[in-house]
C-alpha cells in the first residue's frame, strides 16, 4: 500500500468521492454499478394473487421513483397497471387463515381484522380501531374469530357480530398485601375490641362478595408477575386459552454514538447486548375458560432434557450449569378436526428440538419426535427459534415436519398412535417451503434436487412418491400459486439475469402448460448495454477431501494478469455459488469489472454455507475461521495449480462474515493472501449478538476455547499483507466498536500495513450510493496496488 500509516478516512456528505480508477480498463465504472437498482433496474417482488385468481399483484418500480408501488397484471387483458392507493388499501391481505372448508378467510391488515366470504368475495371488517389487532384465528368450532389486542384475546361472533373479551392479563395484583404476624395480631385484636369496626368489616365483606359475583361474569384476571405474555391462542372449540409466560433477564446493551446528526449534537443509540446473555425462562400455561382455572404445562418428561453438551468434556473442571433447558415454545398447531394439537419446543442452547402432543385436560405433553444436534438445530424448515414448518396430514392421525435425520432437510410424517415416522422425500438435496394442496392430494414445495445451485418447484403425492417438476428454467423459481392452484406466478432469475415475473399454467391441471411467459421487463438500458458474464459453477477438492462448490469468473487470455481475488459471502449460512441473481449483485457486477481488468475471481460456498445439508451447515461449529477459512486457502491453491495464478497475487475480500474470514485469512494465512479488504467485519465473536453466536460457539463463559480459536483479534500479530478495513460507524449489527478495538490491537502490535475507512452515516447494510462507490473504489485500488503494483493517484 502506498502509505504504511494508519489513517481514518471519514466520508461526509458534500465531500468529493473517489471515482477515478486510472487503471480500470472495463467499460463499467464503480460509480455506475454502485448505484444499485438505479443502475440494474428495480425488480418485482412480494407476489400475491387476487381472490378470484385473475390478477397478480406485485411490488415494482419501473419508473425508478422514490419507492416501489403496487402493480397488477390481468391474466385476461395481459396488461400491467399501477394500483391506486384507495384500491390497494381495500385489497385483502395476501396472507390469512382459511376455515377447514375454505369458505371463509380471516386476515389482519393495517392493524385491523377482516373476514372474507370466498363465494361472494364480500369483505367484512371485524375491527376498525386505532389500536392494533392481529393474529386472527378461528374458534368456537369456526363460528367465531379470535384475535389479539395488546396482551388479550377477543372473540367476535360471526352470526351476531358480538365481541367478547376472553382474557385479562394484568400487572395489577388484586390480592391484599400479606400482613406480618405482628400486624395480623393487631388487626384481629382491633376487630375483637370494637363493635363498629367489626360491623363495618362485615358490610365490606358482603359488598366484596357481591362484587366477586359480578367478576365471575368477566374474564379471570391473570397476573403477569412482571413477565411478558406471548403466543396467546384460544382452542378451536373455544374452551381453552394457551399462552407463554416469559421472564427476560435484563442484559446490558451497547451504546452506539451518532456523530453526523440533524441536531448537530452527538446522539447515542442503545443497541443489542453481547453474546452470553442469561437465557429467557419460558413456561406454558392452559387457562380453562369455564372453570376459571390455570395449569402450568408439565414438560419434565421431555426426552433428553438432562442432556449435557459434548463440548463440556473439554472442561472437566468446570461444572455445566443450565438448570432449565426449555427455550422457545411455539403456539399449538391444531388438527383440522380440532381434536389434537402439537407444540414445538427448542432448548435454550439450541441443540434440541421436541415436537409434542399437547394434552389440554391434564396439562401434560406426549413426546412425538426429538431431534438433537451436537452443534445446533437448523436447516430449511427447521428453526432453532421455534416456529418451524410442520402441520397435520389430511387424516388428522399423522403429523408432518422436516428433519435433518439423513443429513439433509426432508419431509417426514409421524403416526400419532404408533409414533413411527416415515420419510416422504430423500436424497442429497433439500426441501423448501412445503405446503399441502387445497384438495389434500399432493404436496407443493421447492427443492434443489438437480443441483445445489438450482431451485425448482415440484409436486408430489400426499403420501410420498415421485417428485414432478412444475418449473423447468435453470435458476431460482419462486412460485406463488393462484387460489385455485391452476396458475403459477414465478419470480425467476438466472446468474446473469435479474429477477423478473413470469406466469405459467400449473402442469398438475394442464397437460399443455407450455413455457412460462415473462410479464415484466425491469432492467435498465444502461444495464443491458453490458454483456454480463455467466460465471462457471465449479467444484474443487478441499484438503479434507470435501467437494467445494464455487463460482468462477475467468478473464480472456489476452488480458489475464495472473492475479486473483477471492470473494467471501456473508451471513455464514448463505449460498452464493448458485445459478440465480445474487443478493450480492453489486459484488457480482464488481467481479465483472475485475475480470475486465484481467483478474480471475473465485466466489466460494465454504463450510457453513446453505444448500448442502447438515454437515456442511455445521462444519464451523466451535471453530469459525477453521474449515471455512481453509476452504478459501484451498481455493487459492486450486487457482495456482489449475489456472495459472501467481501465488503472490491473490487478494481476498468480503462483508460481515466475509469480512471476518478476510481478517482471519490475512492474519492466519499470510502466505496465501497478499491483500484483503474486510467490510463490516466481526473482529471478536465475544462482542457479537447472542442468538447467532451462541449457536455456533456456545458462550464465552462456557466455551472460551471456541472464542479464542475463532476471533481475529487474537491473531492480529500474523498480519503481513496489505489490509483495508471498512466499516459503518452506526452499524447496529456488527458494532463499529469491534473494529476500533482491533485497530488498537494493531497499533500495539506495531503493524503499519493497514488502513481503515469509516462511514459515519452508514449501518450494516450501506444505503448511500456515494458510500458504496467510495468503499469499492478503495477496494479496487487496494488490489491494483498490492497485487499488480499499480499506484493510484487517489
Amino acid at each position: 500500500m502506498k502509505m504504511p500509516l494508519l489513517y481514518f478516512v471519514f466520508f461526509l456528505f458534500g465531500c468529493s468521492i473517489l471515482t477515478a480508477q486510472e487503471g480500470n480498463s472495463s467499460p463499467l465504472t464503480i460509480e455506475q454499478i454502485m448505484q444499485g437498482n438505479d443502475f440494474v433496474g428495480h425488480l418485482p417482488s412480494n407476489i400475491h394473487w387476487s381472490s378470484d385468481g385473475n390478477t397478480i399483484y406485485f411490488d415494482w418500480n419501473p419508473d425508478a421513483v422514490y419507492s416501489d408501488s403496487l402493480y397488477a397484471y390481468s391474466l385476461s387483458s395481459e396488461k400491467i397497471a399501477k394500483v391506486d392507493f384507495d384500491t390497494e388499501y381495500d385489497l385483502p391481505a395476501p396472507r390469512g387463515t382459511f376455515n377447514v372448508e375454505r369458505t371463509r378467510k380471516i386476515y389482519s391488515k393495517n392493524g385491523d381484522i377482516f373476514i372474507k366470504d370466498a363465494a361472494t368475495n364480500a369483505i367484512t371488517p371485524i375491527t376498525r380501531t386505532t389500536a392494533r389487532e392481529g393474529i386472527p384465528h378461528f374458534t368456537g368450532n369456526e363460528t367465531q374469530v379470535a384475535y389479539l389486542k395488546d396482551d388479550d384475546i377477543y372473540v367476535w361472533e360471526i352470526t351476531s357480530g358480538t365481541t367478547t373479551q376472553m382474557t385479562h392479563f394484568t400487572d395489577k395484583k388484586d390480592e391484599p398485601e400479606k400482613k406480618s404476624d405482628k400486624d395480623e395480631w393487631l388487626y384481629q385484636d382491633q376487630l375483637a375490641l370494637f363493635d363498629v369496626l367489626r360491623e363495618r368489616k362485615e358490610k365490606s365483606d358482603r359488598h366484596d362478595t357481591l362484587s366477586k359475583r359480578n367478576e365471575l361474569k368477566r374474564p379471570l384476571a391473570i397476573y403477569k408477575y412482571g413477565k411478558s405474555i406471548e403466543n396467546q391462542r384460544i382452542s378451536p372449540d373455544g374452551h381453552y386459552v394457551t399462552y407463554l409466560s416469559v421472564e427476560k433477564p435484563e442484559d446490558k446493551g451497547t451504546i452506539m454514538p451518532h456523530y453526523v446528526t440533524e441536531s448537530g449534537y452527538t446522539e447515542d443509540e442503545d443497541t443489542r447486548s453481547k453474546v452470553g446473555n442469561e437465557p429467557d425462562t419460558y413456561q406454558m400455561f392452559i387457562y380453562d375458560i369455564a372453570d376459571r382455572t390455570i395449569d402450568s404445562v408439565d414438560l419434565s418428561n421431555l426426552t433428553g432434557l438432562d442432556y449435557v453438551p459434548e463440548y463440556t468434556k473439554d472442561y472437566p473442571d468446570k461444572p455445566y450449569e443450565n438448570e432449565d433447558r426449555i427455550g422457545r415454545i411455539s403456539p399449538p398447531v391444531w388438527s383440522d378436526d380440532g381434536k389434537n394439537a402439537i407444540v414445538e419446543i427448542v432448548s435454550n442452547d439450541y441443540k434440541d428440538r421436541w415436537i409434542v402432543l399437547l394434552n389440554l385436560k391434564d396439562a401434560s405433553v406426549t413426546n412425538l419426535d426429538h431431534q438433537r444436534d451436537e452443534a445446533w438445530i437448523g436447516g430449511p424448515g427447521i428453526s432453532s427459534w421455534g416456529g418451524s414448518d410442520l402441520g397435520w396430514m389430511p387424516d388428522n392421525k399423522h403429523i408432518w415436519f422436516q428433519s435433518e435425520k439423513t443429513g439433509y432437510s426432508h419431509l417426514y410424517t409421524l403416526n400419532l398412535d404408533t409414533k413411527k415416522t416415515k420419510a416422504l422425500t430423500s436424497g442429497d438435496f433439500e426441501i423448501y417451503d412445503p405446503r399441502i394442496s387445497n384438495d389434500k392430494k399432493r404436496w407443493y414445495f421447492t427443492a434443489n434436487q438437480n443441483h445445489p445451485g438450482d431451485r425448482q418447484f415440484y409436486s408430489m403425492p400426499i403420501n410420498g412418491g415421485k417428485l414432478t417438476p412444475l418449473t423447468d428454467k435453470t435458476g431460482k423459481n419462486e412460485v406463488t400459486l393462484s387460489p385455485d392452484e391452476k396458475n403459477m406466478a414465478i419470480l425467476f432469475s438466472y446468474s446473469n439475469r435479474p429477477t423478473e415475473l413470469f406466469v405459467k399454467k400449473n402442469p398438475v391441471f394442464s397437460k399443455k402448460a407450455g413455457t412460462a411467459k415473462q410479464i415484466t421487463e425491469s432492467t435498465s438500458g444502461a444495464f443491458e448495454k453490458y454483456d454480463w458474464r455467466d460465471p462457471e459453477i465449479i467444484t474443487f477438492k478441499a484438503n479434507d477431501g470435501a467437494e467445494v462448490h464455487a463460482r468462477m469468473y475467468r478473464p480472456d487470455a489476452d488480458v489475464k494478469n495472473k492475479a486473483a481475488v477471492i470473494f467471501v459471502h456473508g451471513a455464514g449460512y448463505l449460498q452464493n455459488a448458485h445459478r440465480w441473481w445474487s443478493s450480492y449483485f453489486r459484488e457480482y457486477m464488481f467481479h465483472n469489472l475485475l475480470v475486465d481488468n484481467g483478474y480471475t475471481v473465485l466466489d466460494i460456498d465454504y463450510r457453513g454455507s446453505a444448500g448442502y445439508g447438515r454437515d456442511w451447515r455445521t462444519g464451523i461449529y466451535r471453530h469459525m475461521g477453521g474449515k471455512d477459512l481453509s476452504d478459501q486457502v484451498d481455493g487459492a491453491e486450486f487457482l495456482v495449480s489449475e489456472h495459472g495464478i501467481d501465488k503472490d497475487k491473490i487478494g481476498i475480500y468480503g462483508g460481515s462474515y466475509g469480512g471476518f474470514i478476510t481478517l482471519m485469512g490475512m492474519f492466519n494465512a499470510p502466505e496465501t493472501f497478499s491483500a484483503g479488504a474486510a467490510i463490516r467485519s466481526v473482529g471478536d465473536w465475544a462482542a457479537y449478538n447472542h442468538g447467532y453466536t451462541a449457536r455456533i460457539l456456545n458462550t464465552p463463559v462456557s466455551d472460551s476455547v471456541a472464542y479464542r480459536k475463532s476471533s481475529p483479534i487474537y491473531f492480529a500479530d500474523g498480519l503481513e499483507g496489505d489490509l483495508l478495513i471498512l466499516h459503518g460507524m452506526i452499524d447496529d449489527n456488527v458494532h463499529f466498536q469491534d473494529m476500533v478495538r482491533l485497530s488498537q490491537r494493531l497499533i500495539e502490535l506495531g503493524k503499519h500495513n493497514w488502513e481503515m475507512a469509516v462511514y459515519p452515516v452508514e449501518r450494516h447494510g450501506f444505503v448511500e450510493p456515494s458510500s458504496w462507490t467510495d468503499e469499492y473504489t478503495r477496494i479496487f485500488n487496494l488490489f491494483q496496488e498490492s497485487l499488480l503494483g499499480k499506484v493510484s493517484e487517489n
